[in-house]
């Protein structure tokens, strides 16, 4: 049996360090949780080359006293935890003491600290987990934590970080999770030397969003404020007509602390049953405040996953508190609006009088008495059509003097019109062969081998007709009703067709160009892949603050979808896969989704019966995502249905 030993310090300070430090975005978070904790009102984040050659944290907190830094670095010392009976009523961000010794084991740290009411400062600096002396310097109240190099000495660790740019939009969603769930506190991320984020600190949540989030996200949202018993539900939810494409707008905290809860989700998803278009989803940024013995922040190292006491109690408060506030907003508001006279109304004679006295009275442009009181002349008559003279009497135009000579074909007879009398005598059947001309000699045409008309052969099964906007009915022969879904046929033939496209995508231009706001991950993918987009008939550009320009878009997708389809895809080069085939075809999925007929849209027969014909034929069995795009019922099935069977 292999002999069983300590592992040395600093291999056991490698091994924590990976729980807790996985990418430098897990740094800034650690740094700035700490800094909120102390109290701070005002937080500078400063980052270059996506964090991994430099990391300034600087705050206006409580500080750090001088003898105490070198303590401050060493595993599971905190200032937050006393007892055993502390950790089932935690509430600050950091307290397992391990995320400053755990950043020190793989990083060339400096730290710079003064404590309140202190007169000097002091500064520390460790390397690989091992610290030098405390020296005193000059510093203002807080605490300024620069990290250098990080992973320098793992550099195994190295070749798990994506490019600079990616792992500094990770920074800007940790940065901009804190300050929504901290408005009172003033945030500014600096990246490369230029500020790309600032909240203003007052206080507000909406200020934060606007600064965080957008504008045209912040002015897409509802106030949303409820109770359930213990649970409170503060903060702001989307519209259902803004819902988005993916759920990277969906911001939760419990607590002050942003998480990842897929009951959170639920319930909000939930209250929006029936409200939005399917395959959108709402955007939030929603604060869940409950006691805290009622919620365990225990469960995971990075803190982003939490446990309740009542599942049902919280869902509940989420889903009642949203679905409230979107009735509410579909309630007509009562106003009073000012009454409006009618187009039509009645005057009574005098009024009449009274009226037409005082327009006759009008300056320049107004009719004079005379003019309005002259009569208007009646239409002069017709002149009478002049009687043909009696020495050319008019045939009638249905003389049926042609048929009576068929039928007696060679023998005189009298016809009568009017007061004329005609005598009528017809040519004899030789002098009409001898007038008849001779037809002109036709080519005798060359016999064909096939001169047979081929007639299209009539289909096994006829289109009965739509219901729901979303499926076809249709009858065969063995008398089987089937139902296609006309929104998963149309997305198989949709990529089918990109899919075997052998030219890039055709792009349109816009007269005005169309922006998109990004969640953080989705921006930096979008943007490390403009060529990618560019194929896919998107001609983007970074319009910066997690913004892009879509200056083209595919001629494939309809202008109202190209902002979603945008954030769709840049969502999936955000999480795709390294295998390029299988990350082109899920790009074109979402081509193919956003353009086909979507369910309940209204759709010309004959599109249908051109799909149908696709679907009945067998070409078409799946959609993309492997949902079938038919289902039979038999006559059987439907007759056992109506208890005929």
């Amino acid at each position: 049996m292999p002999h069983i030993q300590c592992l040395p310090p600093h291999v056991a300070d490698l091994i924590a360090a990976g729980e807790v430090v996985e990418r430098p975005a897990s740094v800034v978070k650690e740094l700035v949780e700490n800094a909120i904790d102390a109290g701070s009102s005002a937080i500078v984040v400063e980052i270059q080359n996506g964090g991994m050659t430099y990391i300034r944290v600087s705050d206006n907190g409580c500080g750090i006293a001088y003898d105490q830094l070198p303590t401050a670095f060493l595993r599971h010392a905190t200032s937050k935890l006393r007892t055993a009976n502390d950790l089932s009523a935690i509430g600050t961000l950091g307290f397992r003491g391990e995320a400053l010794a755990a950043i020190a084991a793989v990083s060339r740290v400096d730290i710079f600290s003064r404590a309140e009411g202190s007169t000097a400062g002091g500064s520390l600096h460790i390397e690989g987990g091992a610290a030098e002396d405390v020296t005193e310097t000059g510093a203002p109240q807080g605490t300024t934590i620069c990290v250098r190099d990080l992973f320098y000495n793992t550099p195994a660790r190295m070749k798990f970080m994506k490019k600079d740019s990616a792992e500094s939009a990770a920074i800007s969603g940790v940065v901009q999770h804190l300050a929504l769930s901290h408005p009172h506190i003033s945030f500014k991320l600096i990246r490369d030397g230029q500020e790309s984020l600032h909240t203003p600190g007052d206080g507000q949540l909406y200020s934060a969003i606007y600064a965080a989030m957008g504008r045209d996200f912040a002015l897409s949202l509802l106030p949303i404020e409820g109770r359930g018993g213990e649970v409170e539900v503060k903060g702001f939810i989307t519209k259902p007509l803004n819902c988005h494409g993916s759920r990277g707008k969906q911001v939760l905290f419990v607590n002050g602390r942003f998480v990842k809860s897929q009951l959170l989700t639920a319930a909000l998803e939930e209250a929006y049953k029936n409200q939005m278009m399917k395959g959108k989803f709402p955007g939030c940024v929603l604060h869940v405040t409950l006691p805290p013995e009622m919620v365990d922040v225990n469960v995971h190292p990075a803190k982003t996953v939490v446990k309740f006491v009542s599942d049902k109690a919280v869902f509940d408060a989420v889903y009642y508190t949203v679905l409230d506030t979107l009735n509410g907003e579909k309630r007509p508001v009562k106003e009073e609006k000012p009454q409006q006279q009618s187009f039509y109304r009645s005057m009574t004679a005098e009024e009449f009088r009274a009226k037409s006295a005082a327009e006759t009275k009008k300056p320049l442009g107004s009719y004079t008495t005379a003019q309005r009181s002259t009569p208007v002349s009646a239409p002069a008559p017709k002149p009478a059509p002049t009687p043909a003279p009696k020495s050319a009497p008019v045939r009638p135009a249905a003389e049926p003097i042609f048929v009576r000579d068929v039928a007696e074909k060679g023998k005189p007879f009298t016809y009568t019109a009017g007061t004329t009398r005609y005598e009528i005598t017809p040519p004899k059947a030789e002098e009409v062969k001898q007038e008849t001309l001779p037809l002109p000699a036709v080519e005798t045409p060359v016999p064909v081998e096939v001169q047979e008309t081929m007639l299209p052969k009539e289909a096994p099964w006829r289109m009965v007709g739509e219901v729901l906007k979303t499926y076809i009915i249709c009858e065969d022969e063995q008398e089987n009703v089937w139902l296609i879904d006309k929104h998963a046929a149309h997305e198989r033939l949709r990529f089918d067709a990109l899919k075997a496209a052998d030219h890039p995508v055709m792009s349109q231009p816009l007269l005005t160009p169309l922006t998109v706001s990004l969640e953080a991950e989705s921006y930096a993918a979008a943007v490390e892949n403009l060529d990618t987009l560019e194929r896919f008939g998107f001609v983007c550009e970074d319009f910066g603050s997690g913004t892009l320009l879509i200056r083209e878009i595919s001629t494939e997708v309809r202008l109202e979808d190209a902002a979603a389809t945008v954030e769709e895809l840049s969502q999936k080069l955000a999480t795709g896969r390294a295998d390029p085939a299988a990350a082109r075809d899920e790009l074109l999925h979402t081509m193919a989704c956003k353009s086909a007929i979507k369910a309940g849209m209204t759709t010309d027969a004959k599109e249908l019966q051109a799909l149908v014909e696709k679907v009945q034929a067998g070409e078409i069995l799946y959609c993309p995502h492997g949902r079938p795009v038919k289902h039979k019922l038999s006559k059987y099935e439907i007759e056992k249905l109506f208890k005929r069977a």
